[in-house]
């Protein structure tokens, strides 16, 4: 019987490792919709391929219709959008704000940094500049929130 235990166990372990290091590769698997011609969003891919990120990159000439397939608010838009597991990252999100995304695992669509804010990851990052992360729902009832305060 203590065998048998011990066996169940050991499997039930084995079972449980592996499936974190799956979900651990899973949120390290990036996808990134970019143009082609943007500078700013090759930086911030780097950026991210650099903090160990897989990330594979997808060049596209008009990005409307995947921000509007993965529930990107109007107001929120950016120059790149990515996919890192459940979740939608748009913009030059910092990876701080990243990292608190994948630590809190809080139940939104994604988190965004709307427009090209001068100092964010890919556009002169300054560790000091000031500008604010949002979240967004699924749900388009629901207003973005601050996620994150980049800068303080």
């Amino acid at each position: 019987m203590k065998i048998q235990l011990k066996r169940t166990l050991a499997g039930a372990l084995l079972l449980f490792a592996a499936s974190n290091a799956a979900y651990a590769e899973q949120i390290k698997n990036m996808t990134v919709y970019k143009t082609p011609w943007c500078g700013c969003c090759e930086v911030w891919t780097k950026a991210m391929q650099q903090a160990g990120f897989k990330v594979e990159v997808k060049n596209m000439d008009d990005l409307s219709l995947t921000k509007k397939r993965y529930g990107v608010p109007a107001q929120l838009e950016a120059c790149h959008t990515a996919v890192l597991g459940k979740y939608i990252i748009e913009g030059h999100v910092p990876l701080q704000a990243i990292e608190k995304l994948q630590s809190e695992e809080p139940n939104v669509r994604g988190i965004a940094v709307a427009g090209m804010p001068m100092g964010s990851l890919g556009m002169g990052y300054d560790s000091e500049a000031r500008y604010d992360v949002m979240s967004f729902a699924d749900s388009k009832t629901n207003k973005p929130v601050v996620f994150y305060e980049a800068g303080k």
